[in-house]
């Protein structure tokens, strides 16, 4: 898939599942392609299980019945382990790339995250308790 067309679908799926969706489907199916079913058969799916019932259900509306490449949406996912106060070595980890690529995707952002800075709207993801 060429870059515009990766972020194209990126920007459609940050606004069909919001930035916790698209973290959630990206670490488990990112780089790949997906099969997604249609809408009435989204609740009992593996889609489901992995992101949600809403989640699936409202990629089974949009895109049920085709094959999508879901992105590794690194930047937003690093955003997202930074605001969890993730060190640099976890992120790249998580990313599945080098410190040092970390280091160039954050001095690469606009608005460089600050370790903890979430935005206090954001829900947790990965609940401590």
């Amino acid at each position: 898939m060429n870059d515009a067309k990766e972020k194209r679908l990126s920007a459609v799926l940050l606004d069909l599942l919001g930035p916790d969706g698209l973290v959630r489907l990206a670490e488990w199916k990112g780089g790949t392609r997906l099969y997604v079913c249609h809408p009435a058969g989204a609740d009992g799916s593996e889609l489901a299980r992995q992101v949600g019932a809403e989640a699936a259900r409202k990629l089974g509306r949009r895109y049920g019945g085709d094959y999508i490449r879901v992105p590794l949406a690194r930047e937003l996912r690093a955003r997202h382990y930074r605001a969890a106060n993730h060190s640099n070595a976890e992120i790249a980890k998580r990313l599945g790339m080098s410190e040092s690529g970390v280091d160039r995707l954050f001095n690469a952002m606009p608005n460089k995250p600050v370790k903890g800075s979430r935005d206090p709207r954001q829900g947790e993801l990965f609940p401590t308790t």
